[in-house]
């Protein structure tokens, strides 16, 4: 694609997301994404054929971008511990530099076609299944003790992936702290114990 038409592209995209965030997905028209892009309507049209196109690009940008920074860290050799810090961080800085992309990423997946959520739950499970293996790798290594993979891959995601409701830029930390905030308190707990006690000894003495 022509440099000029991929660049404009992206800006109808980074324009629908600002309006999907602050207006909603359901009640922003073509229209008003031409608007916001500078474009007439019929020129619009000439780059994306329907609000759902616009929505599936949102939403490919999105999760290769989280996949394009976990690629891009691949030959640094980061041990468990520090992979999951900076998937943290990665969810947490793309809120400064994509908020409308998260907002949509995580709320209006089941407005897009079938075939196109086929294509991003692909991509989203390849990551998902790769934080898992992640902690896999540290149960293997002694970083972490013996935890049960899937479950903290959910901890995780649960943390971070709706912090975008309240969070704002601006605030007392940055995102990059906030991100290390958390992955601290995933990693080694609040809890004021040198040696935390093994989770299954907690659910065996509440679970009959």
């Amino acid at each position: 694609m022509h440099e000029r038409a991929t660049d404009k592209r992206k800006q109808i995209v980074d324009s629908a997301a600002a309006l999907f965030e602050t207006e909603g997905y359901a009640v922003t028209t073509m229209a008003a994404i031409a608007r916001a892009s500078g474009l007439a309507k019929a020129s619009l049209y000439h780059y994306f054929a329907s609000k759902h196109e616009i929505l599936f690009a949102i939403h490919d940008e999105f999760i290769d971008l989280l996949i394009a920074r976990r690629d891009q860290r691949a030959a640094t050799s980061l041990d468990p511990e520090q992979e999951l810090r900076e998937v943290f961080v990665d969810v947490f800085e793309l809120m400064d530099s994509h908020r409308g992309h998260v907002r949509v990423f995580f709320e209006h997946y089941r407005e897009l076609p079938v075939e196109q959520q086929r294509v991003i739950r692909a991509k989203r499970d390849d990551y998902e299944s790769w934080v898992e293996n992640t902690v896999r790798s540290g149960n293997a290594s002694g970083a972490f003790r013996e935890v049960n993979p899937r479950l903290v891959t959910l901890a995780l995601f649960g943390m971070a992936n709706w912090s975008y409701q309240w969070y704002r830029r601006g605030g007392p930390l940055m995102s990059r702290q906030i991100a290390v905030h958390f992955w601290d308190y995933l990693v080694r707990g609040i809890g004021g114990r040198t040696e935390a006690e093994p989770a299954e000894a907690w659910v065996a003495s509440v679970v009959p």
